[in-house]
């Protein structure tokens, strides 16, 4: 399961979502937990349902970024990240850098 949340994460971590508002540790983890249940298919490369667009613009970065380690970032593939983000009505920053990873 590590690996399938690494990639919902990382996918909303790149989309600078929600802003930069101080969260607590228990919100931090409740947002990641409902991202990660909400964007299920795209470890199956599955298009983004609705719901899991919605969750990759509301989640905020800071409760992201701080869990992707260089191991993460690793089982990444950036670009279909990029890929479901734009999809999901967000434009990317540009070398965007959020714990292991910076955008092309």
């Amino acid at each position: 399961m590590l690996d399938f949340d690494a990639s919902v994460l990382c996918i909303s971590m790149l989309s600078g979502g929600g802003g930069v508002m101080a969260q607590s540790a228990a919100e931090c983890k409740e947002e990641r937990r409902i991202l990660v249940n909400a964007c299920k298919g795209l470890i199956t490369r599955k298009p983004p349902t609705s719901y899991c667009c919605e969750r990759l613009r509301v989640t905020h970065v800071n409760c992201v970024c701080p869990v992707i380690t260089p191991q993460l970032a690793a089982l990444i593939d950036v670009n279909y990240a990029i890929k479901v983000i734009q999809g999901c009505g967000r434009q990317v920053p540009r070398h965007f850098k959020c714990g292991s990873i910076t955008t092309p």
